[in-house]
């Protein structure tokens, strides 16, 4: 088979090169949220010069997320509008296997229907066989739905942890490899190191929330904001830290792929903060971004 594409971790983007919105979305008006997700090959670039026939929803990789509360009702219907069968299971349902999350043929939809019944961020994903190719190749996303009580903060961040296999230029990804667990980049919301290029902008004194998940297909995280403390931590369901326990801080949020949860902090300085994985032989595989807090110069790229 062809070589993969390698990834240049020095490189900088195009002057085309849009980053992925990292802001959390509201959860919209109501009880009942209906979306159509296509299922749908996109090529896509995941590094600067570096091309791969995603298999997304909707064209991006993660695909768009998801939010609501307990008691929603979500009504979401999967379009097969790409060349391979495809199936979406969505971790925040209780739902048979062989019935929601059946595969369907090329021009082909389904409905998948449920109540969030518990709170929590979560993964939904292809799940036709092999699972692995096709969440390795891009077919996941997260769905956030929010504990009772969740306390208003000044913004809402999201980070969804993934690794790239690539194949050769613009082809989909490399099985082998995701068999080996052999990625060559480990990335936040899809693009290698997009918020060292772009650092998202914050200010010293405001009050952070970030979700993120860990959509793998393989690989863990250990989600770490260098410079701060997080004073909040909720994980898989649970709060495992809130303001005032005994003045505790937590210093980095430990998940395996499929699970996710949110941390809460905010800087005491203007200045630069990294957002990784303390797993750090993969920070120089393009999990490395910047918060921006206050104006400053912000080595690795344009501020925005």
């Amino acid at each position: 088979s062809a070589p993969g594409a390698k990834v240049d971790f020095a490189a900088t983007p195009g002057p085309n090169w849009k980053r992925r919105d990292p802001i959390a979305p509201a959860a919209p008006a109501g009880t009942t949220h209906r979306l159509t997700l296509d299922a749908v090959e996109s090529v896509v670039e995941v590094a600067p010069g570096v091309t791969q026939e995603l298999w997304t929803f909707n064209g991006q990789a993660p695909g768009p997320v998801l939010r609501g509360k307990v008691g929603d009702t979500f009504e979401i219907t999967l379009v097969n509008k790409g060349k391979l069968g495809h199936s979406i299971d969505f971790h925040a349902s209780k739902v048979a296997w062989n019935d929601e999350m059946r595969t369907i043929k090329p021009g082909e939809s389904l409905v998948y229907k449920f109540e969030a019944k518990h709170s929590g961020i979560f993964m939904y994903h292809c799940g036709t066989a092999p699972a692995l190719h096709h969440i390795g190749n891009g077919m996941f996303g997260a769905i956030i739905i929010d504990p009772p009580g969740l306390p208003a903060v000044d913004q809402e961040f999201f980070f969804v942890q993934s690794e790239y296999y690539t194949g050769p230029l613009g082809q989909p990804g490399d099985l082998t490899k995701m068999q080996n667990e052999a990625w060559d980049a480990v990335v936040f919301n899809g693009y290698v190191n997009q918020y060292l290029h772009q650092p998202i902008r914050i200010e010293p004194g405001k009050r952070y929330r970030a979700w993120v998940l860990d959509a793998g297909p393989s690989e863990n995280s250990s989600f770490h904001v260098v410079g701060t403390i997080f004073d909040t931590m909720y994980k898989e369901g649970a709060y495992t830290l809130r303001p005032g326990d005994a003045r505790g801080g937590a210093q980095a949020l430990d998940l395996q792929p499929a699970q996710g949860g949110f941390v809460e902090f905010s800087m005491d300085e203007p200045g630069l903060y990294p957002i990784v994985t303390h797993k750090f032989a993969n920070v120089g595989k393009g999990a490395l971004g910047l918060f921006q807090a206050g104006e400053v110069p912000a080595a690795g790229g344009a501020a925005h």
